[in-house]
C-alpha cells in the first residue's frame, strides 16, 4: 500500500483539480486495468484510432505509473516516441486479458483513499469523497469516467498497459519520466 499511497499523493499534486471520481478511477485502473473497455476488439481499436486522430501530439511524457505494474500510455506522446496506435492497441488488448484484480483489494484501496482524504492530503474534501462513495457503492463499484472538471483541465487520452506488455524500448521511461 506504500506504493499506492505515493501514487495517490503524486497524482493529487500533479492534478490539483482531481475530483473523487478521478481518484476512484485511478484506483480502479490500478486494481483492474482497462479491460472493462474491451467488449469488441475491432470496436476498441476503432475508438482508439479516432481518439488518437483527435489528440494533438505534444511533448508530454509517454508513460505515467499508476502502480501495481500498470502504466497509462498517453496518446499525445505516441508520435514523438514512434509508438503507433496499432501497436498500442494490440498491447492494450493483450494487457487487458491479464489484469483481473479483486474486489476485496479494491475496497482496501478505497479505504486508503479515505484515510488520505481525511488527513487533508487529497484535493477534495472528506465530505465530498464520502458522498461520492455512498453513491458509488449503491451502484456496485463499476468502472467510472473522469470528471468533467478533470477532462476539461487535463484532456486525458491514454490506454492502460501492464508493464509486461510495454515494448522494451519504452521501459526506461518508467524511471526517467516518472520518479515517485
Amino acid at each position: 500500500m506504500r506504493e499506492l499511497k505515493e501514487i495517490l499523493l503524486h497524482h493529487a499534486g500533479k492534478y490539483p483539480l482531481m475530483q473523487p471520481t478521478d481518484a476512484v478511477k485511478l484506483l480502479y485502473q490500478n486494481e483492474f486495468g482497462g479491460g472493462h473497455l474491451i467488449q469488441d476488439e475491432a470496436a476498441c481499436l476503432s475508438y482508439l484510432y479516432r481518439e488518437y486522430a483527435a489528440t494533438l501530439q505534444t511533448d508530454v511524457p509517454l508513460l505515467e505509473e499508476i502502480g501495481n505494474g500498470i502504466v497509462r500510455v498517453y496518446l499525445a506522446a505516441l508520435d514523438s516516441h514512434s509508438y503507433t496506435p496499432e501497436q498500442l492497441g494490440q498491447d492494450f488488448i493483450r494487457s487487458a486479458s491479464t489484469l483481473q484484480g479483486s474486489p476485496d483489494s479494491f475496497l482496501k484501496k478505497l479505504s486508503l483513499l479515505e484515510e488520505l482524504t481525511q488527513m487533508g492530503l487529497m484535493p477534495f474534501s472528506s465530505d465530498a469523497l464520502t458522498d461520492y462513495l455512498i453513491q458509488y457503492k449503491s451502484v456496485g463499484y463499476p468502472p467510472v469516467s473522469h470528471s468533467d472538471i478533470y477532462r476539461n483541465a487535463y484532456h486525458p487520452a491514454y490506454r492502460i498497459l501492464d508493464t509486461s506488455y510495454l515494448p522494451s524500448q519504452f521501459l526506461h521511461h518508467l524511471v526517467t519520466e516518472n520518479p515517485l
